[in-house]
């Protein structure tokens, strides 16, 4: 025992002193390099005074950085992130600089900002070295993992989890954003992302899931963290009760949403029992939050979203490696554009500005502190994480959702996971890993680039409101643009977008191929009658334009050529809506009971040829409505979990499978809230989705984890019962309401044990039949099934 831990200490003291050596070598390198650094007096010193000078300089800074670095950066962590990072430099160019001065007889001398860049390159260098060190032995690897886990876990004040056999698995959540099903197939297919592929040759099954008809990441990823995303009708839609647009990717609107959701369920969220919420939109009833959106908006120390950027920044290395890389994403972005435009590549979007910028942030930045943070996690043993890994949709929508710059993106995220699965080799407690994305992208021309003008000038054309000459571009909402003002504390509004002023001129907002139409000056939700009367050519000139798919308008559908279908009528909107897949009707239908429907809601025109549609914003890969791959993301899980269910229709009945996953460890899971019955303004055609899906796909026995009448979650082994508050919060475990909630309506829950749903109440329509999903259009080789299987878009 005692040789064992001696051999120990002597390998860790061999690291050091070897990175010691590096680093003095890389001063003196760069003593000879740079004119304004030296490290030796004015009278000149022997090589071997020079390098015991820099031997003391390189042990100094390594001794300061260690010692002192931490407490700045938790000095500054309220400072905006982006801004954090920069200062990043120059105070470890301080750090430096004290360094020399301690350096006896006054033998070095730097300029200021010589310093900056000699810092950068030490605390890198010393970090590679480190961490080659350590990588090449793997009991030291494993050591300084766990030394790291430990370190938190006793900041936190956690028990240390075992490893054995009876400890429950942890279930980790890896969204990919906005990679569809069949991209998937050809990334793994092709070679793109060898680190999935592994997964799905050996322990991981795959299948396809199918979106509302809002295709976007703010209601698929409500949905599956909160389970409802009930009255989100589009990624920006306008609400006539309060004269505000609400825009998912605005931290105010987020909050708004996710407390909407709380009060609705009755329960905090998935990772409501010891979760993690990383690079989100909304924080599952997480305590553990890291870049969440639904947060961001918040100032000072109750802002917990802001603790990522500590774990991350505290190592200085981080700090120089992400912005190397972020110049580096800048640069190819720039080459990219350049390389489109000389080629003259159809469809193109402006790619200029601010964009390279923002994609920098999304492909670099965003995905460094998220991955860091879910290896925290990972390291402090906790039970559940989601984290969203934006870059590939950020890309896509601007560079198309297949071609060579989003095949560099998904090589890169491969590489991000494969770095995860292997820290999860090393994790105190066994971890689940599952795959999932919340929607795909269809590609296609933009509405302006292939008509010439927007839906807003198509829209007043219709009206009789004069056009402006110049067509105007329409702002994409892609999550990222967002999260780097959340990151530099500015308020993510859009001018006069955010709040309409009174009139009668028609709110008109793009979500994707998705067009909302609202007339501020009818109250309620307009009827058809009232639309035709107030303007006679407006429903015409939308239903018969070549780029426009079909109307949605008080319940009826119009398409081309005079084609109408009545949504309560069985049959007619499946006949109209089916060159748009199957579940269009149903999702359309689902859509038509929210109280905040847009007066008319436009999809635009799909080739089912060639996948492509129209987007209303300035993206040529797009999602937000129907048509093509973006209503088809992919649901990868481990064959240990049980399978998910013949049928995956909307965002909620992933939330349901991802519950079950959670309950069928032996552990503190979450807790399932008692059913609720649908508000009023839900049809029960739709009811809780949780719960219906949970009676068309099996389910383990919830004994002890099911929340009491009072608020307490009784039972949960090997934890204490934990008690919810008020809705006041919508954080989490401090901000979520009792199961007990009245029911607005009137009507009686839906029995928990699989009985009867409710019997529909005055003017609800019955419910509705659950559409199967459609098979892979195309087969290709290895893992994949064949067109000959049976057809449930599932891989192994």
């Amino acid at each position: 025992m005692g040789r064992g831990r001696w051999r120990t200490a002597g390998s860790a003291l061999v690291r050091v002193l070897l990175v010691w050596a590096v680093s003095t070598l890389t001063m003196l390198a760069l003593a000879g390099i740079l004119p304004d650094f030296r490290l030796q007096s004015d009278d000149g010193d022997s090589i071997t005074q020079i390098g015991l000078t820099a031997a003391w300089a390189a042990g100094a800074f390594g001794l300061l950085s260690a010692l002192v670095w931490p407490v700045l950066v938790r000095a500054l962590l309220l400072v905006p992130a982006l801004v954090l990072g920069l200062l990043v430099f120059f105070l470890n160019g301080s750090l430096l600089l004290i360094a020399l001065d301690l350096i006896p007889d006054g033998r070095s001398e730097v300029a200021p900002e010589t310093a900056v860049v000699v810092a950068a390159v030490m605390s890198a260098v010393a970090s590679a070295t480190s961490t080659a060190l350590a990588v090449r032995d793997d009991e030291a690897y494993r050591r300084r993992l766990y030394r790291l886990a430990d370190r938190r876990r006793r900041r936190q004040g956690r028990a240390v989890p075992s490893r054995a056999a009876e400890t429950p698995p942890g279930l980790l959540v890896l969204q990919l954003d906005g990679v569809g099903y069949e991209e998937l197939r050809r990334a793994c297919g092709s070679g793109l992302m060898p680190t999935v592929t592994g997964l799905l040759e050996g322990s991981h099954r795959a299948r396809s899931w199918r979106t509302d008809w809002s295709s976007q990441t703010g209601a698929s990823q409500l949905g599956i963290l909160h389970g409802s995303n009930f009255d989100v009708p589009a990624f920006r839609w306008y609400e006539k009760d309060t004269g505000e647009v609400m825009v998912c990717n605005r931290p105010t609107s987020a909050a708004e949403l996710q407390r909407r959701a709380v009060a609705r369920t009755g329960d905090g969220g998935l990772l409501t029992l010891d979760g993690a919420s990383r690079g989100n939109l909304f924080s599952g009833g997480a305590d553990q939050l890291a870049l969440v959106l639904s947060v961001s908006a918040r100032r000072g120390r109750a802002n917990r979203s802001r603790a990522g950027y500590f774990a991350y920044f505290s190592d200085p290395a981080n700090a120089v490696r992400t912005a190397v890389s972020f110049v580096a994403e800048v640069v190819r972005e720039v080459v990219q554009s350049l390389r489109a435009r000389i080629r003259g590549d159809r469809p193109r979007v402006s790619r200029g500005g601010l964009y390279p910028l923002i994609r920098a942030f999304a492909t670099v930045v965003e995905r460094d502190v998220v991955v860091a943070a879910v290896i925290g996690d990972m390291l402090a043993g906790r039970s559940a994480v989601y984290a969203d890994l934006v870059a590939y949709d950020e890309v896509a929508h601007h560079s198309g959702p297949h071609g060579r710059d989003t095949d560099r993106v998904l090589q890169r995220l491969d590489r991000s996971l494969a770095l995860i699965a292997r820290v999860a080799e090393h994790a105190p407690r066994r971890y689940r890993i599952v795959l999932l994305s919340d929607h795909g992208q269809s590609p296609g021309e933009t509405f302006l680039g292939r008509y010439g003008l927007t839906l807003k000038d198509l829209v007043r054309a219709g009206c009789g409101l004069p056009v402006p000459r110049r067509a105007g571009r329409t702002r994409s909402g892609a999550e990222a643009r967002a999260a780097v003002l959340a990151a530099l504390h500015r308020p993510v509004e859009e001018g006069e977008e955010a709040h309409p002023g009174p009139g009668s001129d028609p709110v008109v907002l793009a979500s994707g191929n998705l067009g909302l139409i609202s007339f501020p000056d009818i109250p309620g939700r307009a009827s058809r009658a009232r639309v035709e009367r107030a303007h006679p050519a407006l429903l015409t000139t939308l239903a018969n334009h070549p780029g426009v798919g079909f109307l949605l308008v008080d319940g009826v559908v119009l398409g081309r050529d005079g084609g109408e279908a009545r949504l309560d009528v069985p049959g007619e909107a499946e006949e109209l809506l089916a060159p748009f897949g199957p579940g269009a009707a149903q999702a359309v239908r689902r859509t038509d009971a929210f109280p905040h429907v847009a007066d008319v809601m436009v999809n635009s025109a799909y080739d089912p040829g060639t996948g492509a549609v129209h987007a209303f914003e300035e993206q040529i890969g797009s999602h937000g409505g129907l048509g093509g791959e973006q209503g088809h993301p992919f649901l990868m899980w481990p064959s240990e979990l049980s399978d998910p269910g013949a049928e995956l229709a909307g965002a909620e009945a992933v939330h349901a499978v991802l519950r079950r996953w959670l309950r069928e460890a032996d552990g503190p899971q979450v807790p399932v809230a008692a059913p609720l019955a649908p508000p009023v303004g839900e049809s029960a055609q739709e009811p809780a989705a949780p719960l219906a899906a949970a009676r068309e796909a099996p389910d383990p026995p919830r004994t002890g984890h099911t929340r009491a009448a009072t608020g307490v979650s009784p039972g949960c082994p090997g934890t204490e019962a934990r008690r919810y508050g008020a809705v006041a919060d919508v954080e989490g475990p401090g901000g979520v309401p009792g199961p007990g909630l009245p029911d607005p309506a009137g009507r009686q829950p839906a029995d928990p044990a699989g009985g009867p749903p409710p019997v529909p109440g005055p003017g609800e329509r019955p419910p509705r039949a659950v559409p199967q999903d459609s098979p892979p259009e195309a087969a290709i080789g290895g893992i994949f099934p064949s067109d000959g299987l049976p057809a449930r878009d599932e891989t192994r």
